[in-house]
């Protein structure tokens, strides 16, 4: 691989985002919608990745799609925020570097790369922008999670090796997974085979890395990053975004976010921090709060108490409804006295066991519950199931089942 003219850097205005990919880890909720469109706060991940590029200054989106792409198709069109959007398909899930390439008639110069399903400030954006007069330029945040996100080694400001899976916890600078590019890249990727049924674009960094004709430079950053990778991880997100504000409409005194045409009780309390999306329904003696997420056109029924939920669009929650860290997803109908307590316990996903998570279930879309139902600590239920009156349930409940006591 050689460098060229036609590849001289310059500050990207367009961004490629991947959004193809399914989420196996936060099944069950994504076992009809792809992770990027899971919900941060009541907006959909890849809303808030959006708009970080947009507030960076980029003027040219192109979304790779794949995995139930119609679902991000449907809710974005063909522009967001008067931005235009490509849609570019990704058919075989094999990988990142696989993805960038579905895009590769898209931007013509220099352009941002960034995952549709984390987090970012828009300070991040404009740093690695900022900083790209090389082949490659990425963000590199230091902190304990580099053995989960792979770690990096600089020299200065120069990448020089990236660790996919480190042995152990010694390093301390990880892949914030957003990038810069020139074109070069696109030659990188098709240089590579596919190993292990993928190829990450971290095989094509990797390749720059070795090849002295390039230069691959590192933006050290220490602004807002932040990745949901388990289904319980949605309530950190809500968190931290509820936290710093980051949420829509605009906040009262009390940190409460109230869109103009939700409705709330005058008997019923919100306790800030909490967002109450659009249509949303709050009722008499409801107290919703702190850390409370409800999405548009949900309902919270009288006397219900919750805190740190996370409630998606088009969902009810019985009256007299007591639940804290819960996460709910779209359509679901959920009856008269649920008992959800989020005390720490042990989830079982995918076969693998994670302790002490704090989590009293976790919902997929269109569920049902009948009254006086109680999820024991880490329930997760499938979508389209059914659970019945005064059932108590646990562990892992498939999509399609019926429980009846």
């Amino acid at each position: 691989m050689s460098a060229s003219s036609s590849t001289t850097p310059t500050r990207p205005s367009s961004a490629v985002v991947l959004a193809a990919g399914e989420g196996i880890r936060l099944r069950p909720l994504t076992a009809n919608r792809p992770k990027p469109m899971l919900p941060a706060g009541t907006r959909p991940i890849l809303e808030h990745v959006l708009n970080a590029l947009i507030d960076a200054g980029v003027d040219d989106i192109h979304l790779v799609v794949g995995y139930q792409a119609n679902r991000v198709r449907s809710h974005f069109g063909s522009t967001y925020r008067e931005i235009p959007i490509t849609y570019h398909t990704q058919d075989n899930q094999l990988g990142s570097g696989h993805a960038v390439l579905q895009a590769r008639d898209g931007p013509d110069k220099s352009f941002l790369l960034v995952n549709g399903d984390q987090i970012i400030d828009h300070r991040i954006v404009e740093a690695v922008g900022d900083a790209h007069v090389d082949t490659a330029t990425m963000a590199v945040v230091e902190g304990p999670e580099a053995v989960d996100y792979g770690a990096v080694t600089l020299d200065g400001n120069k990448i020089t090796n990236l660790i996919e899976q480190p042995a152990s916890g010694e390093f301390r600078l990880f892949n914030a997974g957003v990038y810069a590019f020139t074109q070069q890249i696109f030659e990188a990727i098709e240089t590579l085979s596919i190993e292990r049924g993928e190829l990450p674009i971290t095989d094509a960094l990797q390749a720059l890395i070795d090849d002295e004709n390039h230069t691959v430079a590192g933006v050290r950053t220490d602004h807002f990053w932040m990745d949901a990778t388990h289904p319980w991880d949605l309530l950190s997100l809500s968190r931290e975004l509820l936290g710093r504000g980051w949420v829509e409409p605009a906040a009262d005194s009390d940190g409460c976010y109230v869109a103009d045409t939700a409705h709330i009780h005058p008997d019923a309390t919100l306790v800030g921090p909490v967002v109450v999306d659009s249509d949303a329904v709050i009722e008499a003696g409801a107290v919703v709060g702190p850390y409370a997420a409800i999405g548009s056109s949900s309902t919270v029924g009288a006397g219900a108490v919750l805190h740190d939920v996370v409630v998606d669009t088009d969902t009810t929650i019985g009256p007299n409804t007591t639940a804290t860290d819960l996460v709910v997803g779209q359509g679901c109908d959920i009856g008269a006295g649920l008992t959800a307590a989020g005390n720490p316990t042990e989830v079982v996903l995918d076969g693998a066991v994670y302790s002490d998570i704090d989590l009293s279930g976790v919902l997929a879309d269109r569920v049902n519950i009948g009254g006086g139902a109680t999820l024991e600590p880490g329930t997760l239920v499938g979508p389209d199931a059914t659970i019945g009156d005064g059932v108590v349930a646990r562990g892992r409940i498939d999509g399609g089942s019926e429980v009846v006591r």
